[in-house]
């Protein structure tokens, strides 16, 4: 029968198809190192024989009839066994490890392959501390239980299978006393693994949650102290802490329990071998030899069944971590990519009926169009809310329409690959998020790899802002610290839009690009952004409009419709809302 995607041990079972010849090599190992492992009982039942019978013991049968050649022949056996024992032994760890090292690595680079593919609404819906949780927790539990897990398996069902056999040839009138303990350990064990399943779903919740909390505290540490919050930040993380320990306590209550119980029924199975097996001894139906290899036998199959328990654990730690990286990866991209390659952009954008309404409903866009030409700037203005942004994040399809069309070069953009699409625009957003590393890093992220310093140096300069990152400790080399804090908000929308000119795409979108800057930094800026949008395709979105003066043309948008459009001196003209706007913001009558 075919195993539903959705069981995550059939998923795991998939991924190790990369690795099958290694899978094998290590459970060949394991098998080995257990067999070796059970070699000395029998050796001991062998000398105990030879130290009663002398003579006429097994070995004397063989063919070597002096005792101390017989001791020395076991010796030499047991240096071979142990040695055995000890290579494999090194050969099951190293394999298994490598083995869950390499599979561990596959899921989490698969795991964040697919989390950039998802839409923005993705991560507007969830935080980042529980996305952390799945990449780095769960991921990390699943390699706990490959470093150990599957060995222990393996090992429990070779020693049953070898004793077993070994039982049933040497004393099958009381072989049935040893096994009989073990179907009810296997039954306890699937009891119990049925009532740990959903407690540890829950513990890897909580986890999630409890990461979550941290994240968002850390990155908000400023805001907690301006308030003096602390307090308040630390109760709230102890609830969420006293919920996941109280979770944990829920699902340790039911493993603390199982290996104590496994141990009573083992008990009465070695009781029964050591008092049954005696009493066969004493009535000359067994060897004495052979009784000691029965006894050291019993403990060997009995007692290493408690590690169930652990086992057990392990695994249903891994099953509900497992679980949670595979909804992940099981959910649907929202945005496929079209199979239309462009190389060679001119930049004209079409938007035709185009309408928009964010989860909640709320409808940004309705019907609108807008028909942005190649090598011109066209500015878009209005209100908070009235849909600017939103139009940059459709173009680059962070977003898909609810109806109608955008265009590039007559080429409807769901058609075209969206590494081509995005490689196309440039964008400089009012939220800047530079990544924790160099200033020079942060300006060359995304350009091609042979980009030189001396490009990385005139961007800066286009952007205004080389003069400020020589005055800085180490230059180009300073580190920004995480999200560029280190930096004003000025500095980081400086070396954004000098990230975005290294790019140098064949559109260029300035969403408030402008808006952390001063006054004398924005003559700045606007007189570079003079020569970088020349014969490119531009569109700058802003709320303050000293900075699109000199668009070919102005759109202003109100309610997700277009109201008004045209330059700078015909909309002051119309006397409409950008006129209104302008008065307010030159503070004009």
């Amino acid at each position: 029968m075919k195993v539903t995607p959705q069981n995550p041990l059939a998923r795991l079972i998939k991924y190790a198809k990369a690795y099958r010849s290694r899978v094998w090599l290590s459970s060949a190992c394991s098998i080995l190192n257990k067999i070796f492992d059970l070699a000395p009982p029998a050796i001991i039942g062998v000398a105990v024989n030879v130290v009663v019978s002398k003579n006429n013991s097994l070995l004397a049968h063989w063919g070597i009839t002096s005792v101390v050649r017989q001791l020395a022949f076991l010796s030499f056996i047991s240096l071979i066994i142990w040695s055995l024992e000890s290579i494999f032994e090194y050969a099951y760890e190293r394999l298994w490890r490598e083995l869950a090292q390499n599979i561990q690595h596959d899921l989490r680079l698969e795991a964040y392959s697919h989390i950039q593919n998802l839409e923005l609404a993705y991560f507007e819906q969830r935080s980042t501390g529980a996305l952390l949780s799945i990449l780095n927790d769960d991921i990390n539990q699943l390699e706990r239980f490959l470093d150990v897990g599957a060995n222990e398996i393996l090992q429990v069902a070779t020693t049953v299978v070898i004793i077993g056999i070994a039982f049933f040839i040497l004393t099958p009138g009381t072989a049935w006393m040893a096994m009989l303990p073990i179907p009810f350990i296997l039954w306890g064990s699937i009891a119990f693994q049925k009532r740990l399943a959903p407690r540890y779903a829950s513990v890897r919740e909580k986890a999630s949650l409890l990461n979550s909390r941290l994240n968002n505290n850390l990155s908000g540490i400023a805001t907690i102290k301006s308030f003096t919050t602390e307090a308040y930040e630390l109760e709230r993380l102890r609830q969420q802490s006293d919920a996941y320990s109280q979770s944990n306590h829920a699902a340790i209550v039911y493993s603390a329990a199982f290996v104590p119980l496994i141990r009573i029924i083992i008990l009465l199975g070695f009781i029964a071998i050591l008092f049954f097996g005696g009493m066969e001894v004493i009535h000359k139906q067994l060897d004495v030899g052979t009784y000691s290899v029965l006894v050291f036998l019993t403990q060997r199959l009995l007692w290493p069944l408690t590690r169930l328990g652990q086992t057990l654990d392990l695994y249903q730690r891994a099953m509900a971590s497992t679980q949670r990286v595979m909804d992940l990866l099981d959910t649907p991209v929202a945005i496929p990519s079209g199979n239309r390659a462009i190389s060679r952009v001119k930049g004209e954008i079409v938007l035709k009926d185009v309408s928009f309404s964010y989860s909640n409903g709320f409808k940004v866009l309705d019907k609108l169009n807008l028909t942005i030409p190649a090598n011109r700037t066209t500015a878009i203005v209005g209100t908070t809310g009235s849909g600017k942004s939103t139009l940059v994040k459709l173009l680059l399809r962070f977003y898909e329409l609810d109806s109608g069309r955008i265009s590039l070069d007559g080429i409807d953009i769901r058609e075209i690959y969206l590494k081509d699409l995005r490689r196309a625009i440039g964008l400089v957003s009012q939220d800047i998020f530079l990544f924790h590393g160099t200033v020079k890093e942060n300006i060359a992220y995304g350009a091609p790899v042979d980009t030189t310093f001396e490009e990385i140096i005139s961007a800066a300069q286009a952007a205004e802002a080389h003069d400020f990152i020589i005055e800085l400790p180490e230059q180009y080399q300073t580190i920004v610290g995480e999200r560029g804090q280190k930096l004003s908000g000025g500095q980081r929308q400086r070396i954004a839009i000098a990230r975005a000119i290294l790019k140098n795409p064949p559109i260029l979108v300035l969403d408030e690009a402008t808006s952390a800057v001063d006054n004398e930094t924005e003559f700045a800026i606007a007189k570079s952004l003079e020569k970088i949008t020349h014969n490119r395709t531009t569109i700058a979105i802003a709320h303050r409009l000293s900075t699109i003066r000199q668009a070919d043309c102005i759109y202003v948008m109100e309610k997700g419709k277009i109201v008004e459009r045209g330059t700078h001196e015909e909309l002051v003209a119309q006397g409409g809302i950008y006129a209104n706007l302008w008065r307010v913001q030159t503070g004009s009558k």
